[in-house]
Parts: C-alpha cells; sequence; structure tokens
C-alpha cells in the first residue's frame, strides 16, 4: 500500500508539473468565461469603493471595451478623474492640488491602457505580443499556484501572475513600482470571484505594498452594456 500511495503521490506531481505555460492560461481564460464572452462585452459600468488610509471612497468605473476607461474617486467633496482613451490618458487630481487636466504619460499610461481591455493581457497574450514563462509553482498563504512570468510588450514592465492549480483562479498579482524615487514590491490578492455577463470578475482587490496593506478596491455592482456617453472620455 505505501509502495501505492507513493506512486500515486509522484504521478500526481509530475502531472502537475507537466503543465505548460499556454495549457494553464487556458484552463485561466476558460474558468473567466473565455475570451469570445469578454469581447461580446462592448461597454461596462462599475460602482463600488475604494479603501486607503481608514476612508471608504465612492467609486464609479466606465469601460469602453479596447478603447476607453474611466475611474472617478470621490473624496472630500471632490473627483479624482483618470481616464484613457485611444493612447492619450489625462487626469484631475484636486487632493494633489490640480484642479485643470493634466496628460498621463509613460507606466501610468499603460496601466491605464491595460484597465482599458476587459480581458487581461495575460489571457490573449499572444495576440498583444506579450511574453510569457512558466516559473513552477508557488505557494500563496496556504494556496498551491502556478507563477507565471508576464512581460508587456509596450512598456517591457514584468508582473508575476499566480494562478490556483486547482481551480485556475488568479489568487495574485505581483510587481514592482517606483514610489518617490524608491522601488517597492506591490501584491494584488483577488478575490469574491462573481459571473455577469457569462464572464467572471473579483469583486475584491486588496493591494500590498511591501507585505503592508494600503488600498482595498470593493465592487458592489457591474453592469454589463450600459449605455455610455463617449463624452465622458475626453480631456476637458
Amino acid at each position: 500500500m505505501k509502495r501505492v500511495f507513493l506512486a500515486l503521490v509522484v504521478f500526481s506531481f509530475f502531472s502537475a508539473s507537466a503543465q505548460t505555460v499556454d495549457e494553464v492560461i487556458q484552463k485561466y481564460t476558460a474558468n473567466m468565461g473565455g475570451m469570445d464572452a469578454f469581447n461580446k462585452i462592448k461597454t461596462l459600468k462599475i460602482t463600488g469603493t475604494y479603501t486607503t488610509q481608514g476612508y471608504d471612497l465612492p467609486l464609479t468605473i466606465n469601460i469602453v471595451n479596447g478603447k476607453a476607461f474611466r475611474a472617478d474617486v470621490e473624496a472630500m467633496g471632490t473627483s479624482i478623474v483618470r481616464v484613457y482613451k485611444d493612447g492619450k490618458g489625462w487626469t484631475i487630481n484636486p487632493m494633489a492640488g490640480s484642479t485643470t487636466a493634466t496628460d498621463i504619460t509613460g507606466a501610468d499610461l499603460n496601466t491605464l491602457k491595460s484597465q482599458a481591455t476587459l480581458a487581461s493581457g495575460l489571457m490573449d497574450y499572444k495576440a498583444r505580443g506579450n511574453q510569457v514563462e512558466l516559473q513552477g509553482q508557488a505557494d500563496v498563504e496556504g494556496v498551491k499556484t502556478y507563477k507565471i512570468k508576464f512581460t508587456n510588450k509596450d512598456d517591457g514592465k514584468v508582473t508575476y501572475y499566480y494562478i490556483s492549480s486547482s481551480d485556475y483562479t488568479m489568487v495574485k498579482a505581483e510587481s514592482e513600482v517606483e514610489v518617490q524615487g524608491k522601488t517597492a514590491n506591490v501584491e494584488v490578492f483577488f478575490s469574491d470571484l462573481k459571473e455577469f455577463g457569462g464572464v467572471k470578475f473579483f469583486m475584491t482587490r486588496s493591494q500590498k505594498m511591501d507585505g503592508q496593506v494600503f488600498q482595498t478596491t470593493t465592487y458592489s455592482n457591474i453592469d454589463i452594456n450600459p449605455t455610455i456617453d463617449e463624452k465622458i472620455f475626453d480631456k476637458p
């Protein structure tokens, strides 16, 4: 019996290890609803809460899939706005002393661009020219995952994605960012998976910087294919 048990353990280990990066990504994509389902969604409106430094701030996100993204956060009677449309971005942030629209460029612009497409750049990485590499398995807070190195075509930014080896859901994303001239490690943990319009969305995203939680985004509702006036994406 011991030999049979050991053989099963070894077989299970090598079966899990034999997964290719494409197989992992395909199963993850299928679990989330599939590319066809994501592409059928033309517009999206999300309402929720952005929590940081003890404050719960109302959040509204409008997306024209593959084209435009706008996030509005209400804070102390004002609105912080971040927008991307057709290769350009702008922001208004009264909390930082800016009451007029200023351009977003560089890494921030690439981040906004990625948020304008509902399917993640990992799902159809080949079509977008991104690069991926399976770097084995890793334990994320007790969950066994596949670790995938993802390199963005636009700016070369590297993100590590951790996908559960049991149900192929995203557990965590990890990357490095520049903060006040210093490099910091940022982790995003995903939870509360729900289905809308045939695709799944994580309703909660908790972000840690160097191991400490610094912000959490919680969605309360997702509206599929609402009417969105695209003028809201135009820079004032």
